[in-house]
């Protein structure tokens, strides 16, 4: 039961990011390009959003569990450093360059378009080299 509630809700979001538009890298391009073509439509999605996903980690929050009884992760710190900053720039810069994020991505990849696979791909490689080359710069203690 539990896989099939899992399968459902990601089944859900799929098609939500579907019909909204966020799965189309045109429409999303055109949404970050505020000094051309600009399409305000996805403000108006994330605007929607934003009280859902506030309420609902508020919820689960409260509840310190999951939905299936399983621990709570949450990050362990709430300030801002460089890492975020720099992570979040090139979050971004990618978002914009390739009109796909994360879940998005997955949806159009699973809908069979192409450049959503290679997106996924590279996706993957960035994964990969965080954790196995960021991390150990990290994690190396200083020279004073």
């Amino acid at each position: 039961m539990q896989t099939f509630l899992v399968f459902l809700s990601g089944l859900v979001f799929g098609i939500g990011l579907i019909i909204s538009g966020m799965s189309n890298p045109a429409k999303v391009i055109n949404f970050l390009d505020i000094a051309g073509t600009w399409d305000p439509s996805l403000a108006f999605v994330m605007l929607g959003a934003i009280p859902v996903a506030f309420v609902g980690f508020r919820f689960i929050e409260k509840q310190g569990q999951t939905a299936f009884n399983e621990p709570l992760h949450l990050p362990g710190t709430k300030s801002v450093n460089r890492s975020l900053v720099v992570g979040g720039f090139i979050f971004g810069a990618g978002w914009a360059i390739a009109g796909f994020c994360p879940g998005p991505a997955l949806v159009a990849m699973g809908a069979g378009y192409g450049k959503a696979l290679l997106f996924v791909v590279a996706m993957i490689g960035g994964m990969l080299v965080h954790d196995h080359v960021y991390k150990r710069m990290v994690q190396q203690p200083q020279l004073a």
